[in-house]
């Protein structure tokens, strides 16, 4: 009786996310979360194997987190950024600079990963207009998603997310997504366009396109696509959003690359899933650019809760723990344990481009749809899952795992043998 008055309060005053609410089954009334689990208050427990929305890297109700905000919060709790600092806060930047390569130098904090990556295309357009440089192309892949407000939809992908609002976004050239098939042709289309010096910035989700389905593509291209933008002095900015923080198998998606981006946009698994932050971290080449006596050329940009200190904390105390050992085989075996899985799948005739990156395992429902984000198989699939006391988010025909690196071999196969069972009921 008292899950469903909640839910029934939820459904009076609550609008959800990504949800058609006049067809929707009722959510989850989750009461506490622990480790890898979820646990409703009918009794239920799930695992969470998409890390809630990726961002839940290090495990619900992490105790080491828990006591750095609680220890936090009896010192300084907020603070205006603007003329004004704190430990935290210094501390954070002072160890995201220390971890990336050498070039970058400044961190601009804001909120999540859109205004993560609204910053970088602000910085990244400004640069070019405080050089007095006419610059103001940007280039894009097919199929990206890079947030939810309105510049980030700009350099997404068009169509049935963002149609009611196309009309207010700026003009965005779109590369083909680099299939082997297409890697040739869509370095030589990239070669020609950045040929026309109009060019401000090239932005991508390296390695692999999240919302898209996670589909994944080859370092040595990102490599190429690099080099020809840094040839015609265009700035790469790398949304690591969903892609850092160990997803790829490394710290960053662009430590499997040789070249580097000039702008990193950080989020998600960034607080290890507790408190929302994004940073933007850039080179001091464009830092410099925005330095000079008119104050109209300083990057005039921030938000009520910039910098806040308690999720400094939660940061830096993430990144203690990505400092264990531990983590790092937690990560590894993950990526095994998904190879293993991935050699049983791809005997199964229903599932199509099935593929690992890290702790990503992803694979496609053949349904003669096509990948399409409605499918009709993503309900019944995601019912499936939670009958089977996994919560599973599919994308469309799309299925992906992407755990916390706490979870359990024993809690990963419990998935895999759920996955698996799906898959024979769908024959």
């Amino acid at each position: 009786m008292e899950t469903a008055s909640w839910l029934k309060r939820d459904k009076q005053n609550v609008w959800h996310p990504f949800t058609q609410m006049l067809t929707a089954d009722e959510p989850l009334l989750i009461e506490r979360a622990e480790g890898t689990c979820l646990f409703t208050t009918d009794g239920k427990s799930y695992i969470d194997v998409n890390s809630s929305w990726w961002v839940n890297v290090h495990g619900h109700g992490n105790p080491y987190i828990g006591k750095a905000i609680a220890d936090q919060f009896s010192l300084v709790d907020h603070v205006i950024f603007a003329g004004a600092t704190h430990k935290q806060a210094i501390r954070l930047a002072e160890r995201i600079v220390h971890i990336l390569p050498p070039h970058f130098t400044k961190v601009f904090f804001s909120d999540d990963g859109s205004t993560a990556v609204e910053v970088a295309l602000k910085m990244a357009f400004q640069y070019w207009h405080n050089k007095q440089e006419p610059k103001k192309r940007i280039l894009a892949l097919e199929g990206a998603y890079h947030g939810d407000t309105f510049g980030a939809m700009a350099i997404g992908q068009r169509g049935f997310f963002n149609e009611p609002f196309e009309h207010f976004f700026f003009d965005v050239d779109f590369l083909p997504f680099p299939s082997v098939e297409l890697e040739k042709s869509s370095l030589e289309q990239a070669e020609k366009l950045f040929a026309t010096g109009e060019f401000a910035s090239v932005i991508v989700e390296p390695l692999v396109q999240g919302s898209a389905g996670m589909l994944m593509y080859s370092a040595a291209w990102l490599d190429q696509l690099i080099a020809l933008a840094h040839k015609y002095d265009v700035l790469v900015i790398f949304d690591e959003v969903m892609t850092a923080w160990g997803r790829t198998g490394k710290l960053f998606a662009m430590d499997h690359c040789v070249n580097k981006p000039d702008l990193v946009c950080l989020s998600k698994g960034l607080t290890g899933g507790t408190l929302p932050l994004g940073l933007t971290v850039a080179t001091e080449t464009i830092y410099e650019a925005f330095l000079h006596p008119e104050k109209t050329k300083a990057l005039l940009h921030g938000h009520s809760y910039t910098g806040n200190a308690l999720i400094c904390a939660a940061a830096n105390a993430s990144l203690d723990l990505f400092e264990e050992d531990q983590t790092w085989v937690n990560i590894a075996r993950i990526e095994e344990q998904h190879l293993g899985f991935l050699s049983q799948l791809e005997q199964l005739t229903i599932v199509r481009n099935a593929a690992v990156c890290g702790t990503i395992i992803r694979f496609e429902i053949e349904t003669g749809e096509g990948n399409t984000y409605f499918s009709e198989i993503r309900d019944k699939a995601y019912r499936y899952f939670l009958e089977h006391g996994c919560l599973i988010r599919p994308l469309g025909n799309t299925i992906f795992v992407n755990p916390p690196y706490c979870i359990t071999e024993s809690e990963l196969e419990h998935v895999y043998e759920t996955i698996y069972s799906f898959l024979k009921v769908c024959k």
